[in-house]
């Protein structure tokens, strides 16, 4: 067990370098890495540790472990059925002027929604990263319109910097464009797509929800950041 738990904590660490090469940091990355190092000193100390605290180390990991399966399973149970009048996108990291994988995951979800649901508008949000040169909400536009959707069914929110902003801003552009009331479908990625969804509803969005494929190398930095949201959201939302 010992060499078995010193070389998750080091794959850990080496995993979160590799995914810091192509995102922002995030209190997911401290977590990550304090939880590396933690997990290495615990290795390393393994067999000078009473049995008893090995038990009760492994029941403190046991309720973490429910909430990222139901999170996982959530984000995997799509609902949308394809009728909604527009669709919203989450932002994310931009660097530069380039959408990253995690974002571009979830404009494909949207554009193969919008595929099978043309009349539908969408509306990208996220203002100005500290890598990028233009607002996540104008390099989400142009990704999706690369691809076909017409720039007049892309409506942009470009001053968020929050899930909650992204929505809260959101709102305001659909109530005005939609007068007489919209139905919408939240996309973003899979582990995201709970609080996403609660947090709409909490704003006053009725929406479905589709959640954006997850790369399997970043699972532990996003569960890991996503965890702690929805603890907070849970306690003072």
């Amino acid at each position: 067990m010992k060499y078995i738990l010193l070389a998750i904590g080091i794959l850990s660490l080496m995993n979160a370098h590799m995914v810091l090469r192509v995102s922002n940091f995030s209190i997911g990355f401290a977590l990550q890495i304090g939880i590396s190092l933690a997990v290495i000193a615990y290795a390393l100390l393994y067999k000078r540790i009473y049995q008893k605290f090995h038990i009760m180390m492994g029941l403190a990991c046991l309720l973490p472990a429910l909430l990222v399966v139901f999170l996982f399973v959530y984000g995997k149970s799509s609902n949308v059925d394809y009728t909604e009048d527009v669709v919203i996108v989450l932002g994310a990291a931009v660097v530069g002027e380039t959408v990253t994988r995690p974002l571009a995951r979830r404009l494909d979800a949207a554009l193969h929604y919008w595929q099978n649901n043309p009349d539908a508008y969408i509306i990208v949000c996220g203002g100005l990263g500290n890598r990028a040169v233009i607002t996540e909400a104008e390099a989400m536009a142009r990704y999706l319109a690369r691809r076909g959707v017409p720039r007049e069914r892309i409506l942009l929110e470009e001053y968020s910097t929050s899930t909650y902003e992204n929505l809260a801003f959101a709102k305001e552009i659909l109530d005005e464009h939609f007068p007489d009331g919209f139905s919408a479908v939240l996309v973003t990625n899979d582990f995201h797509i709970y609080r996403g969804v609660r947090t709409a509803r909490r704003i006053g969005i009725d929406v479905n929800r589709l959640g954006a494929y997850t790369d399997w190398y970043s699972w532990p930095v996003n569960y890991l950041r996503e965890m702690l949201a929805v603890a907070h959201m849970w306690v003072f939302a």
